[in-house]
């Protein structure tokens, strides 16, 4: 190598070093400048980690909590201590077994989880034959019992003596219901009246 190349080289090199420097003198500048900021935004992040730790584990130990209480409820639904544990830890979970509890006895209870709500009305206004209930929930677009609503709703129409509003009813089930074979059953029988 020649002096020039070398002069060259040792230029280069402590050209990188300069800028390396000038870069660590800027990062440090920049930390004194915005140091509590940066110090606030670290304890801020550590707080929040620890925060949201606590509230998944109590989260989590409050669900084994009622598991345990709603499986001592199902085996035992005058254990008063698993009911009031069941509704500290949660409440949709206590009005389930309140639900469950309920229809053992043949009532319908009132409440508030949209599914078991549409489901005990369904059974309200089947026990009672109702058809103005029967045609309003199978009018509902996310009913879950939809299909099988209205096929109800055409067996009490059938059984009141109204054969025609039974089949305009039954076409209201399209073909991939799974209750579109229990029509097709009814709908035959239909053809007679």
């Amino acid at each position: 190598m020649s002096i020039k190349e070398n002069v060259d080289f040792v230029k280069d090199e402590l050209n990188s070093e300069e800028k390396f420097l000038e870069s660590v003198v800027k990062v440090e500048s920049f930390y004194k400048r915005y140091k509590a900021l940066i110090i606030g935004l670290g304890s801020i992040a550590v707080v929040a980690i620890i925060a949201i730790s606590i509230n998944n584990y109590n989260n989590e130990k409050n669900k084994i909590a009622a598991n345990i209480a709603f499986d001592k409820v199902i085996a035992d639904p005058k254990d008063i201590e698993a009911l009031n544990t069941l509704k500290e830890t949660n409440n949709k979970l206590y009005e389930v077994a309140m639900y469950l509890q309920a229809k053992k006895d043949g009532n319908y209870p009132a409440t508030n989880i949209p599914y078991l709500k549409e489901l005990s009305e369904y059974k309200k206004a089947l026990t009672n034959k109702n058809v103005e209930k029967l045609n309003t929930l199978s009018m509902q677009s996310d009913f879950l019992l939809k299909e099988f609503a209205i096929f109800n709703r055409a067996l009490v129409l059938v059984e009141q003596g109204k054969y025609e509003e039974a089949k305009v009813a039954l076409k209201l089930i399209p073909q991939s219901s799974k209750a579109s074979e229990l029509s097709k059953l009814l709908e035959h029988y239909l053809l007679t009246k």
